[in-house]
């Protein structure tokens, strides 16, 4: 029914009646009443329910009556409808919370405000949401934790702000608290007794902070993650984290550790402690460790690793860019993942790698190895990925695993890529030959890689003969992505790539033509009238199809 009609039945059922004879044919009282009971049907499917809005804020999007975000805004929408649990607002400009801009939506459950300029909030601003669980206010200019936060709350996020110092009060009577996000604040200093009241918190995020110091005791007996990366901590006192009994993942990396912190809790899975200041690792302080299964150790000082086997259970250990002179003595045998690169590497041996069966990824690369013994991983029985990369190897090393599907060789001094080296490797996917010495590639030895998929020839002297065409056929069989090829010599063919150069296909093409008008007068000729020529003739030799 039109508003024109709605109207029309309101003047039938408020005009007088003497008025209406006189315009229209008389109307009966069940006439009247009919009408009256219309517009009392339209006037409700019109009118707003109690405690709710059909309209959405401007520059928000409200996916459903329960979810509602925000861009751009400069406060928060007095029109929110009234069932919002989920109010996300980011890129705004919202200097100031109040009280009052959740006195509408107190069924809230999950805040969000990123991004937005945020400076203070006002007291008790949260208290009221009884049922919030989540709250996030990253990335804004936050200095100090809002105040009487809601018990309900299980998740905050604080990070990116000025936040200064954690005061006791700040987090009083929040026992359903699991996360708790305060990276990249200004706080120097913590005293994890303001933090013991937390009983349930999961999970503790302090990096990018500065701090210089932390005292304890660390009562939190759930806290399984705990990650103080790139502050400025030296060391620790004895017993810290002896109460932490479920503690599983811990990170100090880029702090100013000397040493490893002692009496670490025996639940710990990973260990990060890179970028610190490590000289040794005393493994026999951490062989109560059983469970750990992965320690990261890159960027230190260390020359030297011996009695990491003392860590059972240990499957990645990431060694890189220290100073080791050799490879790491006695692993643990159900290491999956080693990681020496950047280091003083010289050599390498089958004794380096003795009782490594489950082996899969070897990082080896920027370093100084000139000696690769032969067969060294043959008892690397699954490994897939071999980084060899800026080195100073003149071959590829012999009877590697054929378990490979990765090989990087690139920045050596590799000249020949020869049969004997790669013919094993039946399930190599990767081939990466890049800035070497290597002229020439025989078809031959790409027949030994059936599974060939990718590549990488770049930054190499080739001699783009026609030699390399019969490669390049096998090749494209193959459907392997080339990258690189570029000519060195002859000097008419520089520049160009033997994998895609109609220049050079076209020469060999007339080579070929040529070669074959020679064939002909050769069968007309006597063989004793025929000159002597120094042209190789053989029918192998063009043995290749031009594209």
């Amino acid at each position: 029914m039109t508003t024109k009609e709605i109207f029309f039945f309101l003047y039938l059922l408020l005009t007088p009646k003497a008025t209406l004879h006189a315009l229209l044919p008389p109307f009966t009282l069940g006439q009247r009443v009919g009408c009256s009971y219309l517009l009392f049907y339209f006037w409700l499917q019109e009118t707003p329910k109690s405690g709710s809005s059909t309209t959405c804020p401007r520059r928000c999007n409200c996916d459903s009556a329960q979810t509602v975000q925000c861009y751009r805004i400069i406060e928060i929408p007095t029109e929110m409808p009234f069932t919002t649990k989920r109010l996300y607002i980011s890129h705004s400009k919202i200097k100031q919370l109040q009280v009052s801009d959740f006195g509408r939506i107190s069924g809230l459950e999950e805040l969000i405000l990123s991004c937005s300029g945020t400076e203070s909030i006002e007291n008790n601003t949260f208290k009221a949401l009884s049922t919030l669980q989540t709250l996030e206010l990253c990335k804004n200019k936050l200095r100090r934790i809002p105040t009487f936060l809601p018990s309900s709350l299980e998740v905050l996020k604080l990070g990116d702000n000025s936040i200064n110092a954690i005061h006791g009060s700040d987090l009083e009577g929040l026992k359903k608290l699991r996360v708790l996000d305060i990276q990249n604040n200004l706080i120097l200093a913590l005293s994890f007794s303001t933090l013991s009241s937390l009983c349930s918190l999961q999970s503790l995020i302090l990096d990018g902070n500065n701090m210089e110091s932390v005292s304890g005791p660390l009562k939190l007996p759930k806290l399984k993650y705990l990650s103080m990366a790139n502050n400025k901590l030296h060391s620790f006192l004895g017993h810290f984290f002896e109460p932490l009994q479920d503690l599983q993942f811990l990170s100090f990396s880029g702090n100013h550790l000397e040493k490893v912190p002692p009496d670490l809790p025996k639940s710990l899975l990973s260990l990060k402690l890179e970028r610190n200041r490590l000289k040794t690792v005393r493994f026999r302080d951490m062989q109560h460790l059983e469970n750990l299964s992965e320690l990261f150790l890159s960027e230190n000082q260390l020359s030297s690793i011996d009695g990491a086997h003392l860590l059972p259970n240990l499957i990645a250990l990431e060694l890189s860019r220290n100073q080791l002179q050799a490879m790491p003595l006695r692993l643990p045998a159900r290491l999956q993942k080693l990681d020496c690169s950047n280091n003083l590497i010289r050599q390498v041996t089958a004794q380096d790698f003795q009782g490594l069966r489950n082996l899969r990824h070897l990082f080896l690369d920027n370093n100084a190895v000139s000696l690769f013994e032969a067969g060294a991983l043959q008892r690397c029985a699954q490994l897939s990925n071999l980084a060899l990369e800026q080195n100073l190897l003149i071959s590829i090393p012999l009877r590697l695993p054929d378990t490979l599907a990765r090989l990087d060789l690139k920045g050596n001094d590799i000249q020949d890529v020869g049969e004997q080296e790669l013919k094993d490797l039946k399930q190599l996917q990767v081939l990466n030959l890049r800035n070497n010495k290597i002229s020439s590639l025989d078809r031959k030895v790409l027949e030994y890689l059936p599974r060939l998929r990718h590549l990488y020839l770049d930054g190499n002297p080739w001699n783009c003969t026609c030699d390399l065409l019969r490669t390049r056929k096998v090749l494209m069989a193959k459907r392997t992505d080339v990258k690189g090829g570029q000519c060195v010599a002859p000097i008419g063919s520089q520049g160009e790539s033997w994998m895609s150069s109609q220049k050079i296909l076209q020469q060999c093409e007339d080579d070929f033509s040529s070669a074959e008008r020679i064939k002909e007068a050769r069968k007309e000729m006597k063989t004793d009238d025929f000159p002597s020529v120094g042209i190789n003739v053989d029918d192998d030799y063009y043995d290749y199809e031009i594209d």
